[in-house]
């Protein structure tokens, strides 16, 4: 079926339309507070983009047949959808827990807005062809992160962490953009096919390979890869926890899917006079290292999730960690997006998990959760299934797409970047468990009161838990779908 270019975009289309809605709907009743009409359009635009962009994946053949668009400064592919499916999702979690989390909150119509105006921006970047729109599409969606890491205004811990967060951000926004200019300054052309043309004939090696230095560093900052990666743990422990999931999760696939494209399509192994698969084998190895090791020591469970995203980042980077010329790189680099794919779930569930704590008033220390697998149960379980996941145990699709992940490793001859993952992994257990222990097994120090079952955030927890599940014995679908959106960028 031949796909038109407004049926293409409609995912993006929809979620900005769905922005101006709230807009619309806050300006008409800019008074009324704990409407949770506002969370539901929110909640409707992010599903119906899902549901767009699972059209386009199962109605269409532009997996197989991608389509350029605007001058090939955009791209819809397999590629761009599947990672479009993982922001949507997150979204949709994401804006149905937050009725919950915001109420007595004032601005709740500008906390969505800024949800699915970010989501937007990530979509961008997923179709992103050229590195000017992928530049003006990271700034969208970091803006709008910026602001929702210091939405609680009067918690000074958010405030901070939203300083933090926009200067450190600023500051990798000017790197990134000085190596695009150097790039170009070397090849002459800003879109991938094109670089990738002029850079195999170029006579400013040195410049490029400084270039391509510098725009890595950009990517280390939007995925928290090391060294980039210290003001993950400020702005994830500082922002609203649903948000600090949704950043920590589709945030991150956002920055490692334009790395996918730029570093696959305009820097390719066999044109490039730069290694930069050994500076990615350095930073995958020293991330997934100094994250699981940071999160082993934490006292504070949302801070331990924080540093265990940094040790995620680390695995996903094997993915251009173990790209070679000829290899199955088409395996390694799906098995990447597989693990991002279930991660976005599993994560996003665990911070919403903390958030549904918060909302008890719950501390944040692994004590504080002492005994709460009697009074919650449910949730409890969840969370449970969250933690073994991440840690690779075979309780959810965590294990699968890390088993995956090491296996294409594997394969590639990369066999050391496997074991260090193993290692870790086998670390990570040790402070997750940490958690469940206490839910489970440790009695409550002090008598507690839950103050009420919100059911948006139950509904978000239990569907994220259901589907990290779910994706277990259905993997096969995910890994031959990933596999294939990979393929596009090898031709």
């Amino acid at each position: 079926m031949a796909v038109s270019t407004a049926l293409a975009l409609s995912p993006v289309v929809i979620l900005g339309v769905a922005a101006t809605l709230l807009f619309l709907f806050d300006s008409l009743t800019p008074d009324k507070a704990d409407d949770g009409r506002l969370a539901g359009i929110a909640t409707a635009g992010a599903l119906l983009s899902l549901a767009g962009t699972g059209y386009l994946f199962t109605a269409t053949d532009i997996v197989t047949q991608p389509l350029s668009l605007y001058g090939d400064q955009l791209v819809i592919d397999g590629m761009s959808l599947f990672f479009g499916f993982i922001f949507t999702s997150v979204a949709a979690m994401v804006s149905l827990a937050s009725y919950d989390y915001l109420r007595g909150h004032k601005n709740q119509a500008e906390y969505y807005i800024l949800v699915l105006l970010a989501a937007m921006g990530m979509s961008l970047m997923a179709s992103a062809n050229s590195l000017a729109t992928a530049f003006v599409a990271l700034e969208l969606a970091s803006l709008p992160s910026y602001a929702l890491v210091s939405f609680l205004k009067k918690n000074r811990g958010s405030v901070e962490a939203g300083l933090k967060y926009f200067l450190i951000g600023a500051l990798s926004s000017a790197v990134f953009a000085y190596g695009i200019s150097l790039v170009y300054a070397a090849t002459g052309a800003l879109q991938f096919g094109a670089i990738a043309e002029a850079a195999a004939n170029t006579e400013f090696v040195g410049i490029l390979g400084l270039g391509v230095l510098m725009v890595l560093g950009g990517f280390a900052f939007k995925t928290a890869s090391v060294p980039f990666h210290f003001w993950a743990p400020e702005a994830y422990e500082g922002a609203p926890a649903p948000i600090s999931g949704f950043l920590s999760s589709a945030s991150k696939a956002a920055g490692f899917v334009v790395a996918f494209r730029v570093f696959v399509e305009a820097f390719p192994l066999e044109t490039v006079p730069v290694d930069w698969v050994l500076a990615f084998q350095i930073l995958a190895i020293v991330t997934m290292t100094l994250g699981n090791f940071a999160a082993a020591v934490q006292e504070n469970v949302k801070r331990m999730l924080a540093y265990s995203s940094i040790g995620h980042a680390g695995y996903v980077l094997i993915g251009l960690a173990a790209l070679t010329s000829g290899g199955q790189n088409d395996l390694v680099l799906g098995a990447s997006m597989m693990h991002l794919l279930v991660y976005g779930f599993m994560n996003t569930g665990a911070f919403l998990f903390i958030a549904m704590t918060e909302h008890w008033g719950i501390g944040r220390k692994f004590e504080d959760f002492n005994g709460l697998g009697k009074q919650a149960p449910l949730a409890c379980a969840a969370m449970t299934v969250f933690l073994f996941s991440l840690a690779g145990l075979p309780i959810g699709a965590g294990f699968l797409s890390k088993y995956v992940l090491f296996a294409a490793a594997v394969g590639a001859g990369f066999w050391w970047l496997a074991a260090f993952g193993a290692i870790n992994s086998a670390l990570s257990l040790y402070y997750y468990s940490r958690v469940v222990k206490a839910m489970w097994i440790e009695e409550a120090t002090e008598d507690r009161e839950l103050s009420g079952y919100p059911a948006g955030l139950y509904a978000a927890v239990v569907g994220a838990a259901i589907i990290t599940i779910v994706l277990l014995p259905a993997f096969n679908p995910v890994a031959s779908t990933a596999v294939d959106a990979a393929s596009v960028l090898f031709g």
